[in-house]
This record gives C-alpha cells, sequence and structure tokens, in this order.
C-alpha cells in the first residue's frame, strides 16, 4: 500500500497565474506548482480521496488507473468538480463489462454535488453516503467519517479515518481535509500511523473568513492526536502576509492574528515555498516539542506505507 499526493495546493493552485507576490515568485523561480489537494491510496483496493479540477493532470503524471472507491470530503469545487473527468474510465471499456465507481459524500454534500453531476450518478458513479461516525466496511479497509466544520458555505464537510488490515493489524491514516474546528473530537482520530492535515497558512490570520486551518493552530491537532509515524500538511496556500511583501495589500493575502513565534517570542519567517516550509517546520516542531516528524509533501509524492499481504 501506498499513498500519493495527486495534489497539495490551494484552491486556486499556486503560484497563481499573473501574480508577482513573494510566495508566487519564490515557487515560481523553484520550479514548483501546488495544484488542488487530492490524495490516492494504491494497493491491491485503490482509493481516491476528493476530485477536484486538476484530477486529470493529476491521474495521467501519476498513471492512475480507476479507483475503487472515492470518498468525497465536502461539496467545495476543489474537491468535487473532477467527477466528469472520470468518464475515461467507462469510455475505454464494453458497455457490458461497467461497473459505476462508488462515490461517498455526506448528504449535505450529495445536495450540492448532485445539482452539477446528476447525470453521472447511476452510469458513472454510484451514490453512497458517509454518515459521521458510522464505519464504511470496504474490502480491505474499514472507513469512518468524522464531522468538521469548514465554515457555513460546506455544510457537509468531513475527514476521514481509514483503518488498513495489515497482517492481522490495523494501519491507520486520519484524513482532515479543509476545516477550522472539529464538532468533536472522536477517539478513532487519535494515534493514527499516519496524519494528513490543512494548513492553508502557516500563522493564523487576524480574520479567518474562508474557514481554513493554519499550520499555527494545526500544531494543537498533532500535539493531541500524535501521529506514531509521521504528519503531512497539504492544502498549502500562497494567502499569508510575507513581511516586506508589497502584494500584502492583495485581497487573497490576511495578515497573521499573532504570528507563530519562537519560545523566546521571536516570529518564525514566513515560508514561501517547499524547502522553506520544511525547514521551518522542522524548527517550529523542533523548538516546540512537537512528537514526531511533520513533513511538508510536493505534487506527485509517494509515500510507502506498508507491504500488501
Amino acid at each position: 500500500m501506498e499513498m500519493v499526493f495527486l495534489g497539495t495546493g490551494s484552491a486556486w493552485c499556486i503560484p497563481e497565474h499573473t501574480c508577482d507576490c513573494a510566495i508566487c515568485r519564490s515557487m515560481t523561480q523553484a520550479g514548483e506548482e501546488r495544484t488542488r489537494t487530492s490524495i490516492l491510496f494504491r494497493g491491491s483496493e485503490s482509493i481516491l480521496v476528493d476530485c477536484g479540477p486538476d484530477i486529470r493532470a493529476q491521474m495521467v503524471r501519476n498513471h492512475v488507473t480507476r479507483p475503487d472507491v472515492i470518498l468525497i470530503t465536502h461539496e467545495h469545487a476543489d474537491h468535487s468538480s473532477g467527477l466528469d473527468d472520470l468518464l475515461a474510465f467507462r469510455r475505454s471499456v464494453p458497455r457490458e463489462v461497467w461497473q459505476p465507481i462508488p462515490v461517498y459524500a455526506t448528504d449535505a454534500a450529495w445536495t450540492s454535488i448532485e445539482n452539477r453531476f446528476g447525470y453521472l450518478v447511476g452510469s458513472l458513479i454510484e451514490k453512497r453516503l458517509a454518515v459521521p461516525g458510522k464505519g464504511i466496511q470496504l474490502s480491505t479497509c474499514r472507513v469512518t467519517p468524522f464531522k468538521t466544520f469548514h465554515g457555513p458555505s460546506a455544510p457537509g464537510s468531513v475527514g476521514y479515518v481509514l483503518e488498513f488490515q495489515h497482517r492481522g493489524d490495523i494501519f491507520k491514516v486520519s484524513y482532515t481535509s479543509d476545516f477550522v474546528s472539529l464538532i468533536d473530537e472522536p477517539p478513532c482520530v487519535m494515534k493514527p500511523d499516519v496524519l494528513i492535515i490543512q494548513a492553508h497558512w502557516f500563522n493564523e490570520p487576524l480574520e479567518n473568513r474562508p474557514f481554513h486551518m493554519s499550520f499555527q493552530n494545526a500544531v494543537h491537532y498533532i500535539r493531541q492526536w500524535r501521529p506514531k509515524n509521521a504528519a503531512y500538511l497539504v492544502h498549502i496556500s500562497d494567502g499569508d502576509h510575507v513581511p516586506g511583501d508589497p502584494a500584502n495589500s492583495y485581497l487573497k493575502k490576511l495578515a497573521p492574528k499573532d504570528p507563530l513565534a519562537h519560545p523566546i517570542g521571536t516570529p518564525y519567517p514566513v515560508p514561501c515555498c517547499r524547502d522553506q516550509w520544511q525547514a521551518v517546520v522542522d524548527k517550529v516542531c523542533g523548538d516546540h516539542e512537537i512528537p514526531g516528524r511533520v513533513f511538508v509533501p510536493w505534487d506527485n509524492m509517494l509515500v510507502p506505507l506498508f507491504t500488501d499481504a
């Protein structure tokens, strides 16, 4: 079993087209790109989590074959609007052998998804409900949705705990998707082998109007949930203020509430590219004694989890 970070960026991808902010300039110079966040668990069973507008290019780059199951975390376009591109799988097999792909989402999320993609239900995809707290048994994995709060525009928002059966034991992954807080913290999210958590900003903004998680606040969940192997940060954006950058006046830029700082009080530099992100995250984790490793993945990064029995 391996996980592939198909995309690790925010709703608009970064660097943004025509943007000259410090973050976009740094990423362009480094030849980096973060497309919309999506992840694939690939082994004897293939599970795709979210299906945004970049999914075709992501699948081509990573040689993705038809997924066995799709989990949709919420109804926003950057997480669900690529469903149409999955028609490539149906169009390339004999009509009589095709079976629709099971797609799980909450009832509230389906309301939005069906308004746009109702014509796919029953032919390309099979509608299935993800109910927070109610386990979903797949062939090699048990999936438990848990309710997350991502603001009033995403009433169907959930994260997923995936428990893979491996040699008589359980390998657990907790995946948060987009959120600013949890309705509660169900026991199943605690002590995963791997935690995948949103870090839309480095610093928590003064006004969190899009209801996203910053790395500054994600530190609390990493401490609380104590992943055994590693935590990975996804959905990274270019919305942080970078000190001295004239582009801090741009609409997308949000001033920090109280910048993440060293224990003696010196704020950490705002990272602008992946190497900077990893270096600063390593420093924060060391200074604040955060358990385990925290990684900043890149698009197309492949992480082996275990050998399928």
